[in-house]
């Protein structure tokens, strides 16, 4: 295949794939866009007759784009954290809806962009190339200009710092879970009798003031308040994902995949939540220690990337 028309249409064939991988290595949607049109122009002046995978030489072409784009972002004072803004007593996220809208509509893991985040550009870039996009090393080392054991290794280290490593006993760790990933479903829904059967009868929640609209109280004790009050923030339940936030099964909540708040599940010996912290202090949300809960990357994801170029 020599000509560009051709290319033009394997390259259409391939795009939702390629926007995957710019959309994990970047976060952004109109970033990964950006880097989808730079990947094409760079590609119709490039010489592939002699190519023989071009799927790959494409996937390579695309996540060099989004490398640079990603070193370039590193490089600049680092951006705000989303803010909150309250109409009528709901929450507006500052984030682009194209956003959401790729977490809502394709299968990428919100948890997983959270903590993403914590890792250096090159940590992140091998990890998703490999893990998620089952990239060769051979190939990762070329976009990031590194031999294929270091590009190895760099995977190896960021997957150790996407592992949770706590102490805590493997079955009490999953019960605990279990817990705080049932809270997040009944808010997503309002259900008022799973969140009564889930609460503490004292339980109390805390939070922080910029979080909630003028005459909330910061701090509420109960479990008939604390459910009913869920059903004010089923926005915010709807962009939340289940992290180990500090060695604890807790809630982030992440519009976009960007952190915006984090809820500290407090359980006590019968199982029951007796503390909801939720805090949206952007030094306390910066030096928090995320991890995904369980395994290094959920099955899910290596799967449907193992399956061919279809978008994650």
């Amino acid at each position: 295949m020599g000509n560009t028309d051709g290319l033009a249409r394997r390259f259409e064939d391939n795009r939702h794939r390629l926007h995957s991988v710019a959309f994990h290595v970047l976060g952004s949607a109109a970033d990964a866009e950006d880097a989808v049109q730079a990947a094409w122009l760079k590609a119709s002046r490039a010489d592939y007759a002699a190519v023989d995978n071009l799927p790959g030489w494409l996937t390579t072409i695309t996540a060099r784009v989004s490398v640079d784009a990603l070193r370039a972002r590193s490089r600049r004072i680092e951006q705000p954290l989303p803010e909150p803004s309250e109409l009528n007593g709901s929450t507006a996220f500052a984030v682009p809806a194209a956003d959401e809208e790729v977490l809502r509509s394709e299968a990428v893991s919100r948890a997983l962009l959270v903590v993403l985040d914590r890792l250096s550009p090159s940590q992140r870039v091998a990890f998703v190339l490999h893990d998620v996009f089952d990239v060769p090393f051979e190939d990762i080392g070329d976009v990031l200009d590194r031999s294929p054991e270091a590009a190895k290794k760099l995977a190896s280290r960021a997957r150790a710092r996407l592992r949770d490593t706590s102490g805590e006993p493997p079955r009490r760790r999953a019960e605990h879970l279990r817990v705080v990933s049932a809270f997040l479903a009944a808010s997503r829904g309002g259900d008022i009798p799973a969140l009564l059967e889930m609460l503490a009868p004292d339980v109390v929640r805390r939070v922080d003031p910029v979080l909630v609209p003028a005459g909330v109280p910061t701090q509420m004790r109960g479990a008939a308040d604390v459910a009913q009050e869920t059903r004010s923030f089923t926005g915010r339940a709807e962009v939340g994902a289940v992290l180990i936030v500090d060695g604890a099964p807790s809630i982030a909540i992440a519009p976009g995949g960007r952190l915006f708040a984090l809820l500290r599940i407090g359980i006590g010996d019968d199982g029951r939540i007796h503390t909801i912290d939720i805090t949206g202090d952007r030094k306390r949300l910066r030096t928090a220690t995320l991890h995904l809960p369980g395994a290094d990357l959920p099955p899910e994801h290596a799967t449907a990337a193992r399956r061919g170029p279809v978008l994650l």
